[in-house]
């Protein structure tokens, strides 16, 4: 009697066993979907503003990781050039005269509602950069013969707000409105003066913007 009491106990306890099994084979018993995405992209852009009271055309590029769909952090560069009359032509030869240079630093760019197709960002670039004056008819030869003094460097902080159209989960249309704050640069003979003032801005980014998702889970029943 007793050895079959045993039996049936360990009949018992093998099939509690492999009901358990087939259990946790076949069901998911926690899953929250809250988990952290991530991604990665580099972006390219087109920005018209105004530069000396002028309009002009600039380009930039960044690199970013994008936490969550709700922040980017990254690097950014944009690229100057502006052409102007030249007032200088004893220092200059021909009657146009180009400012160039760029500035680049540290970006950040907190996002609101990050997961519809169309979001709002807040970008800020800080960091510095540099210009110089040159001949504008003759550039490719100006720019090569260009020194270190005829350089000067400022500080630059430039905020923004952006509207962010995800196409897909890998590319992404950014448009918006940026304010650029610059410290004095000062390239005698000219005044000092700096590079203040707002632009609009058109850019593109190509990466992967929620990697790392989880996929719909369906209960089997």
């Amino acid at each position: 009697m007793k050895k079959n009491n045993t039996i049936l106990i360990i009949l018992l306890i093998c099939s509690a066993v492999v009901a358990q099994t087939n259990e946790t084979d076949t069901y998911v018993e926690f899953d929250d979907r809250n988990n952290v995405v991530h991604g990665f992209y580099v972006g390219f852009g087109a920005q018209y503003g105004r530069i000396k009271k002028e309009g002009a055309f600039s380009g930039n590029i960044k690199i970013a990781y994008v936490a969550n769909q709700k922040l980017e952090v990254g690097f950014g560069f944009t690229g100057l050039y502006r052409e102007m009359d030249n007032t200088n032509p004893n220092i200059f030869r021909g009657d146009k005269i180009a400012l160039i240079g760029g500035y680049g630093g540290f970006h950040i760019e907190p996002i609101l509602f990050g997961k519809k197709f169309v979001s709002v960002s807040f970008p800020v670039l800080i960091g510095g950069g540099g210009v110089a004056y040159t001949n504008a008819d003759k550039i490719e030869d100006e720019t090569a013969e260009l020194e270190e003094d005829d350089f000067d460097g400022f500080f630059v902080v430039e905020p923004g707000i952006n509207l962010l159209y995800n196409f897909t989960r890998y590319t992404q249309l950014e448009t918006g409105i940026r304010y650029r704050f610059t410290s004095d640069y000062e390239l005698p003979p000219f005044e000092k003066d700096n590079l203040n003032g707002f632009s609009v801005v058109v850019g593109l980014k190509i990466g992967v913007f929620n990697l790392g998702r989880k996929k719909p889970v369906k209960d089997n029943f």
